[in-house]
């Protein structure tokens, strides 16, 4: 005989049902969809977190993305960051199911680590009712890069949760339980140069895009290839001054 669902559990799929986890407008800026589009390509491209304690020999998995809306609650609207990290998670394999379209809490049974939110404008409340928000839901760090310093003297404010869900503002851009800092770094991405956010390793190494390690490993190849021909080049000189040198005792 089957079991009966319990009420709780109908409940919730009939709230899940309701929820909108995407209205489909385009809201951001050029330079805020380019920068979202770096920090997830550098970690998915080189970035492999350190292992946990609790499985010390598989690789650590996570989910970065942006735009995704994080639900912590069915009754509340959810939190909607231009970028969030969280480890130890996948996407559910059926994720064209409504129950599994967004970021839920309560089914990754925790919240991302890791949120950063791009200062676009001064109506956003990057600095204070998000703050509070992201706070009140246990995200360990929340990064703040406010590029036109809009909000603050700041361009980078990195905060880390304390006690009582309250944030306070590092004094460096480490992010220590992730194994990860930001920097701000001038370059080109996508055809384009500016100032960005990017992400560092644990030693403090910039973590490349695909792109940028492709051509790396492209130009120490060449480097490579160059000194080998100097060698073999500079080998065939002596050779041929051995040769000189013979003839002339000979002669």
């Amino acid at each position: 005989m089957a079991q009966p669902v319990p009420e709780s559990a109908v409940d919730l799929t009939a709230l899940i049902n309701n929820l909108v986890t995407e209205d489909d407008e385009p809201v951001d800026n050029l330079f805020s969809a380019k920068q979202q589009t770096l920090l997830k390509r550098a970690l998915y491209s080189s970035w492999t977190p350190a292992a946990s304690e609790d499985q010390p020999e598989e690789r650590r998995k996570f989910l970065a993305d942006a735009n995704v809306g994080v639900f912590y609650s069915p009754h509340q609207p959810p939190l909607v960051p231009d970028f969030f990290l969280s480890l130890d998670v996948q996407p559910h394999q059926d994720w064209y199911a409504k129950e599994h379209r967004s970021y839920f809490i309560w089914e990754f049974e925790k919240a991302p680590e890791v949120v950063v939110e791009i200062v676009s404008n001064r109506k956003g409340e990057e600095l204070g009712e998000k703050l509070r928000r992201y706070a009140k839901i246990d995200v360990t760090y929340y990064v703040v890069y406010d590029p036109q310093r809009l909000l603050s003297a700041d361009v980078v404010r990195v905060y880390e949760r304390g006690f009582g869900k309250r944030y306070r503002l590092r004094k460096d851009a480490q992010l220590p339980a992730v194994g990860l800092s930001v920097t701000l770094w001038e370059g080109e991405f996508e055809g384009h140069r500016d100032t960005w956010l990017r992400w560092c390793d644990a030693a403090g190494n910039l973590i490349p895009t695909g792109e940028e390690r492709a051509m790396r490993e492209a130009a120490a190849r060449q480097e490579a290839e160059t000194r080998a021909a100097h060698a073999e080049a500079e080998l065939v000189r002596l050779r041929e001054e051995v040769e000189r040198l013979r003839l002339k005792v000979e002669g």
